[in-house]
């Protein structure tokens, strides 16, 4: 009992101790200037700001596997449609757009999706011939629905195509972008959803990672959406802009009272602001998460997750309850990859990697501790500010460890690889950790 005891008390402790150690390395990055730190409060606030979207991605895969085991290998799809939305919501509207092929790509997608609801309906209500009524429909279905669609979007992106060739955005608040864009991923959640969570775990982990690269693959090639590779800038901030503060004679004042340039003020002030705002949203998601856990329904979530069999014996619809939480964990997503969107004013979608925007994301809840909400945050604001730490002290170390070495082939081609100690240290932090924590550092109560 006393050993039990011992183990709750170091428990607890835990968490304040590495957030601590978290704080100290953060401040390091910004007043201390050496080969392991930069001593700028503008990188320093970056990667923390980075590290909070991270935290809230986090959570919401945290949601879905923490909660009730599911195996969700699309995050990046997700974020991508979370990203959509600043894109779609609050950019100015492109003179003309709407006008050559709006309307009608509107239609063509009502059309698109009466199609597959009627295909459903005939294939619940049909008894006989009814395998050959769908896919007639879905032809049928398909040939309208092309021949309305591709006109359409020929006519958007040839308007102005230089410039835009894209549908244009509705001009409204930015902030609201971020709740479009949890919806995006919800809907996205919901199709995925209902196709394979009635099926083993192993279809779901297919299923997500198909929908992944689908959504990218889709964004990368319908210019009419988001200018695809061309990518879309300038997309409104909920934050003041760099210039507009550095010509702001009260803030030059500031700025002089604070030892510091307007130039670097300026960004340490607007990091500032992303900040507080990236605070309140993971705040609020937390607070929650924790009451959702905390819950009979979350209760009955973890018993689900861990014996699906007993759940089900007992009445329970285990597939409805992962339905839910699969588009909740989808939703928190989507409004992370809304805020990140804003945050670069840039919509790039060849930068959506599905090892960072996926395979980091996981190895944040992994070493977080799943199942933790607080465990996940800590895991994930860790991890990236380990991922970018390790782009300056990988080769720092690699020419430390090699200056013994002659110069030649062996220790050239050791120096070139040292670009690449990222992806070692990741893999060396995750194996640790599963090592010596199996259940995170944050271990689930």
């Amino acid at each position: 009992m006393s050993t039990n005891r011992q183990a709750a008390s170091t428990s607890k402790w835990r968490a304040p101790l590495i957030f601590a150690v978290l704080a100290v390395l953060f401040i390091l990055e910004g007043t201390v200037r050496n080969a392991m730190f930069s001593g700028s409060w503008n990188t320093s606030l970056g990667i923390l700001n980075m590290g909070l979207i991270s935290a809230i991605t986090a959570l919401g895969v945290n949601m879905q596997w923490g909660y009730a085991g599911l195996f969700n290998v699309g995050v990046v799809g997700f974020l991508a449609l979370g990203g959509l939305a600043p894109v779609l919501v609050s950019t100015q509207p492109v003179a003309g757009a709407w006008q050559a092929g709006g309307a009608r790509v509107l239609f063509a997608l009502a059309v698109g999706l009466g199609t597959l609801a009627l295909a459903i309906q005939a294939w619940k209500r049909l008894r006989s011939g009814r395998g050959l009524a769908v896919l007639a429909i879905l032809i049928a279905g398909f040939v309208i629905y092309r021949w309305l669609f591709d006109p359409a979007v020929q006519a958007i992106e040839s308007n102005s195509p230089a410039r835009h060739g894209n549908i244009g955005g509705l001009g409204l608040p930015v902030l609201l972008s971020w709740v479009v864009g949890g919806v995006f991923a919800a809907a996205a959640a919901w199709g995925v959803g209902k196709v394979a969570l009635g099926l083993r775990s192993d279809y779901l982990a297919i299923a997500t990672l198909g929908i992944g690269e689908i959504i990218v693959a889709v964004l990368k090639n319908e210019d009419w959406l988001a200018r695809g590779v061309k990518n879309v800038t300038a997309i409104p901030r909920p934050v003041p802009y760099e210039i507009e503060l550095q010509q702001n004679p009260d803030f030059q004042s500031f700025a002089n009272s604070l030892s510091m340039s307007t130039a670097e003020a300026s960004g340490v002030w607007v990091k500032i602001c992303y900040m507080s705002l990236f605070l309140v949203v993971l705040l609020a998601i937390i607070l929650l998460a924790e009451l959702a856990l905390k819950s009979p329904w979350g209760r009955m979530m973890r018993a689900i997750r861990d014996n699906e069999v007993a759940a089900e014996a007992m009445g329970k619809d285990v597939t409805a309850r992962h339905l839910q939480v699969f588009i909740l964990g989808s939703a928190v997503i989507g409004v992370a990859g809304a805020m990140m969107i804003t945050q670069d004013g840039l919509m790039a979608p060849v930068g959506y990697q599905p090892l960072r925007y996926t395979f980091l994301i996981w190895v944040m809840v992994v070493v977080g501790g799943s199942g933790n909400n607080w465990g996940a945050v800590l895991g994930a604001v860790l991890i990236w500010f380990l991922w970018i730490k390790a782009e300056v002290w990988g080769p720092a170390l690699i020419a430390l460890l090699t200056s013994p070495l002659p110069d030649g082939g062996l220790k050239a081609h050791l120096m070139d690889s040292a670009a690449h100690m990222r992806f070692i240290a990741m893999g060396l932090v995750l194996l640790l950790v599963l090592r010596f924590a199996p259940r995170g550092l944050v271990p689930e109560e």
